[in-house]
Parts: structure tokens; sequence; C-alpha cells
């Protein structure tokens, strides 16, 4: 099979500037090695992500020309097949039932921390035995998290270069579905791409530390890990990280001040693939588009600056 990238957003909101980024990233990055492009609309939480949002969000993809080649049917639909996924890593032993709150999580004594300054689970849950499992299943429904071992998952980002984790020590047993039903992030899309065959993820640096846990569950599931390469992040001038937040960076708002292949420009100059800020269509810059000329660092970008 050839190169499979994708698209892969959170209709929450309307797309903003790192949404696009990382979607021209995506595209010029499969596109470049003759690849094809999956649409996934990750919708895990349908109270946040009503479907006229997934309907706007396409129509600003195809305004962009970001174009793809095959549509995963969104995950609020997917439920049954990420039953089957947990029930399949449950047979590794490796998941088990966690009735600790947030709360007891943060309030927790001596608890370690991860680099974010989150709390990293310490094992209340883990060895209960069944007696105590039944006791607390009768007050209230657990979430699942899934075991992890004391080593280190390592792996080689196309971008970033080397990157390791030691999963126990700073990540911790991490949730796959929570109390309420619904399925967390990491057995979502790892189980989706696994299932679409990608071959290739790129997306934003945010999500760097995510992977050793989906490539410890690629492991476990005995599927091929993709390839990895992960982008900058676009921040204002004043240093805040551009996200759904910034109203004015949306592109409701872009698409009346600029045309597609201005807003395209104005990216591929921050990232390095156009010398200056002009306006450029994905097919001009494909042949334009390699890895060594985008920066590592956060690039600080004002869409209404000169």
């Amino acid at each position: 099979m050839g190169c499979l990238g994708r698209f892969a957003p959170t209709p929450s909101g309307r797309m903003h500037l790192g949404n696009v980024f990382s979607a021209m990233m995506a595209w010029l990055s499969a596109r470049s090695r003759g690849g094809e492009m999956l649409l996934r609309i990750e919708d895990l939480d349908t109270l946040r992500c009503p479907k006229e949002n997934a309907d706007v969000l396409r129509d600003d993809l195809r305004w962009l020309g970001l174009d793809w080649d095959h549509e995963q049917p969104c995950q609020s639909s997917r439920s049954e097949y990420y039953e089957e996924i947990l029930a399949r890593l449950g047979e590794t032993g490796t998941v088990f039932p966690c009735w600790c709150t947030r709360g007891d999580l943060k309030n927790a004594p001596n608890a370690p921390h991860a680099s974010d300054g989150h709390p990293i689970y310490p094992g209340t849950c883990r060895e209960l035995t069944a007696e105590e499992r039944a006791a607390r299943l009768a007050l209230r429904p657990p979430l699942w998290r899934l075991r992890v071992p004391d080593e280190v998952i390592a792996f080689t980002d196309g971008h970033y270069g080397h990157y390791e984790e030691n999963l126990a020590r700073e990540c911790g047993d991490f949730i796959l579905r929570r109390a309420d039903g619904v399925f967390a992030y990491q057995l979502a899309v790892t189980a989706d791409d696994i299932a679409a065959g990608v071959t290739e993820v790129v997306r934003g640096r945010d999500l760097l530390s995510s992977t050793p846990r989906q490539i410890y569950l690629y492991r476990l599931l005995g599927a091929e890990t993709p390839d990895y390469f992960h982008v900058p992040l676009l921040t204002a001038p004043d240093g805040r990280r551009l996200s759904k937040r910034d109203r004015d960076l949306d592109l409701g708002v872009l698409r009346q001040r600029y045309t597609a292949e201005e807003l395209l420009g104005l990216l591929a100059h921050a990232a390095g693939l156009l010398e200056r800020r002009e306006s450029a269509s994905l097919r001009e810059l494909l042949p334009l588009f390699a890895w060594d000329r985008i920066p590592q660092e956060d690039i600080t970008l004002d869409p209404f600056g000169s």
C-alpha cells in the first residue's frame, strides 16, 4: 500500500489558523510522496460537536483546496467498533476499571505529576479485589484505564527526531473510556488509524507526547505504527498559542479577509516554503515542500499585520 495521510479535525468550533496549518502540512506531505488523503471527523463528544459544525468544516477544507480521497465514518457512529477494540485490549490483561475522579487525583497526597503539571495516576484502583470492585460498582459506573509498562517507548519523529517517554513514570495508566461511556481520544484515534490503514500522521507538536501511548496501543493490538511528523504551533505576537478561543482568527472571519490562495501563501511563507508573502495554491506549493524547510521552533504569526 502507498502513503495514506489524514486530516482528523474535531468540529467543536470553526477551523482556525493552527488547524489550517496542520492540515496544509499533512496534505503537502502525503501528496509530495504520491499518497492519498483521508478525512475523519473526530466528534467523540457529541455535545461539543454538533453535526452542522462538521458540514462547515468540510466546506472550509474544500474552499482551501484541501481535498481528500476517502472519508472515514464519524467517530460518533463507531462506538460498536471501539467496544470491540476495548474488548481486545481487555484480553491482554492490561485494562482495568477505575473509580477515581479528577478531584481524587488532584488531591492525592504526594501524587507524581507529569511535565505539563497534570497528576499521574497513582494506581489506586489497579489491584482492587473482586469484592472491592463490586462494592464500588454498586455506587457508580467506572471509567476504564490501560495499565502501562515501566519502560521507555521511543520513536523517531520525521520532523523533531528522537523522542522517548517512560509511560509509567511520565504518563501513568491512561483512560480508554470515560465513566459516561465516551471513548477516550487515545483509543479512538489509534483504532481508527489502524482500521483505515493510515501510514503517515502529521499533526501539531502539542500531540507529540501522545505518540508513545498510541505506539503502545499499536503494539498491544498487533498493528504496524505509522510514520509520525509533528509540526510547530502557531502563536500570536503576544505569545499566545492560536486556538479556537481566538474567534477573530477562525475561518469565518478569515474567509472575509483573504482568498484561499492568500491565506495559504501567508502560512507557506511563515513555514519557510516561500521567500516572500504572496498568494499560492496548494498545487504551486507542492514542488516547494520539504520537511527540512519547516522550522522546529513555534511560528509567530500576525495575519492582520503587514
